[in-house]
């Protein structure tokens, strides 16, 4: 009984142990960061502080702390000037030497394509993957729906048209513009982002089947054209 209790202890103080470790390594790192930093600048903010605060102890300690947050705010500041002022000018003059090369400032242009197209800001347009046949009857094609409103060119079509836009394999910046009829166009599950990657990929990655029961609702039939004879 006596060695199973002192196991008992042993496995407590080890475990006790195990959880101040960390706590203890972490206000020892943040000690040093305050007692270096903070030490070194904190003298840069005396003469702003009366001279009865500045000898007392536990008030030379908030001054480190102050001192410690005001440069990392300084230093945050200057990596966002660099980032957006030297970042878009050094950038702007990389980006005019890459465009006078012969040959690579074609390769860089389609690549600058590719990436504008999978962008958020470009992405957006693209509210869900459909399939549609495309180029010829009975052949289908990837493609994303950008826009259920027809407009004159529904209204002169008599039937419900809707956007959809086919990108070319595996350059998705160029492609095709159809106005499929809504009865023609087959809604898929898979993400916008996954309808990329099977296009980019040249159909070598292709999302999972969805789950039983998880599959879009079919479209409604429209109604027939007025004047004309009911169906058998």
């Amino acid at each position: 009984m006596s060695q199973g209790f002192l196991r008992t202890l042993r496995n407590a103080f080890l475990s006790g142990l195990l959880v101040l470790a960390p706590l203890a390594v972490t206000i020892w790192i943040l000690t040093r960061i305050f007692a270096v930093v903070g030490g070194t600048f904190s003298p840069l903010l005396f003469p702003y502080v009366p001279q009865a605060l500045r000898n007392d102890e536990w008030l030379g300690i908030v001054w480190n702390i102050l001192a410690t947050v005001i440069v990392l705010v300084l230093i945050t500041a200057l990596g966002f000037l660099s980032r957006w002022v030297l970042g878009q000018y050094f950038g702007g003059l990389a980006e005019r030497f890459i465009q006078s090369i012969p040959g690579v400032n074609t390769v860089y242009n389609t690549v600058k394509q590719i990436v504008d197209t999978f962008s958020s800001q470009h992405r957006s347009l693209f509210t869900k993957v459909v399939l549609v046949e495309f180029p010829r009857a009975g052949s289908h094609t990837i493609g994303f729906l950008t826009n259920k409103a027809g407009g004159e060119v529904a209204a002169r079509a008599e039937e419900e048209l809707w956007s959809v836009f086919v990108p070319t394999t595996p350059n998705p910046t160029s492609g095709f513009l159809l106005l499929v009829p809504r009865r023609d166009i087959i809604e898929l599950e898979m993400s916008v982002g996954d309808g990329m990657k099977l296009l980019i990929s040249g159909g070598a990655m292709i999302p999972g089947r969805p789950a039983a029961g998880s599959r879009a609702p079919a479209a409604p039939p429209l109604p027939p054209p007025a004047g004309a004879p009911p169906a058998a």
